[in-house]
């Protein structure tokens, strides 16, 4: 086990370097000069070269990429140039509320999608089975901008059940502040014994966060089908049958534990891809995490700024995989000899 962690480690590592030179090579890509968006349009000369030496675009290009690994060990992502404040603290502020949204998303596609897949695998070629791949089919395939505006219009505009936008009633900042700790709302609720702030926030979340759970919990379903039907078929799924198990005990005792592999990995894939579709759908229920401060700095030009949100994206992905390899050493040891 610590030589299939070393070495999943390493992968870690030499991964996380390839995307701090894509990071890099994204910025200076991206069109416009970024000391003009600093300074502004009718900056003088002074004041351009003033800001492209602040953010050191003025030397060679091998110094600025070991500038910017150097500033990045040091957990520096740079300054914003719109906000003006450091980008690291802008994501400490908008990343809590996105993980919240997919984190939520992803409970809700694992407690549905998984079963939804045993139900399939077990009444194969039948109406449950039938009925399972088509929602699923339907689940992955509908884009996510059009389902967040219409699932927002039918229970929030048309039945009220829900409410239209926001991440809790505005009103409880005055009659019940939360105290903040992780910047998970729903998080510091909870911790605190908040109940009001609590209830409004999964209030709020229920929406959204189906919608962010659509795609995850469609492709969990069906793979866990396919997983499924193909494990049963195996000598010792047969084995357990000529002992007298029925066929659902047969998949959920004897075949499901090693479908966990490869759902384990769906949902490490899944993990990066619910955080960027998430922005979609931050976008429309005016949730404040990750989406709203992508579009303010794709809006403004702001090449610090996007390439800290590339630059967080990528590493959860890496850092998720990092955590399912570990995960699957655990649950099946023949993954350690990988």
């Amino acid at each position: 086990m610590a030589r299939y962690l070393a070495r999943r480690l390493g992968q870690a590592v030499l991964v996380v370097f390839g995307v701090v030179a894509l990071t890099f090579v994204i910025m200076r890509l991206l069109p416009g000069d970024p000391a003009i968006a600093y300074a502004g349009p009718k900056a003088s000369a002074a004041d351009l070269a003033a800001a492209r030496a602040r953010f050191g675009l003025d030397a060679p290009i091998p110094v600025q990429l070991w500038n910017y690994v150097r500033d990045l060990a040091a957990g520096d992502l740079g300054t914003s140039l719109h906000t003006r404040q450091p980008v690291a603290d802008d994501l400490t502020l908008a990343f809590p509320a996105s993980l919240e949204l997919v984190g939520a998303a992803l409970i809700f596609a694992v407690a549905v999608g998984l079963p939804l897949g045993v139900l399939a695998a077990r009444y194969k070629t039948r109406f449950p089975d039938f009925t399972v791949r088509l929602s699923s089919m339907l689940a992955v395939s509908v884009p996510v901008f059009w389902l967040a505006l219409a699932v927002r219009t039918l229970f929030s505009s048309v039945l009220g059940w829900f409410p239209v936008a926001g991440e809790y009633d505005a009103a409880l900042d005055s009659t019940s502040p939360l105290h903040v700790y992780t910047n998970i709302t729903a998080v510091d609720a909870l911790f605190t014994g908040n109940w009001p702030m609590l209830g409004s926030t999964l209030h709020h979340l229920v929406l959204p966060a189906l919608v962010v759970a659509a795609y995850p919990a469609g492709v969990i379903a069906q793979l866990t089908r396919a997983a499924l039907i193909e494990e049963s078929a195996q000598d010792h799924a047969r084995m357990a049958r000529a002992l007298g198990f029925g066929e659902t005990a047969v998949l959920t005792r004897f075949s499901l534990r090693p479908v966990l592999n490869p759902v384990l990995s769906l949902i490490a894939l899944v993990f990066a891809y619910s955080i960027v579709n998430g922005f979609l759908v931050e976008a429309v229920f005016n949730w404040p995490g990750l989406g709203r401060y992508a579009a303010d700095s794709i809006r403004t030009l702001d090449t610090p700024a996007i390439a800290g949100v590339t630059l967080l994206v990528a590493l959860l992905y890496v850092l998720a995989n990092l955590i399912v390899d570990l995960l699957q050493g655990v649950v099946d040891p023949r993954a350690r000899t990988r």
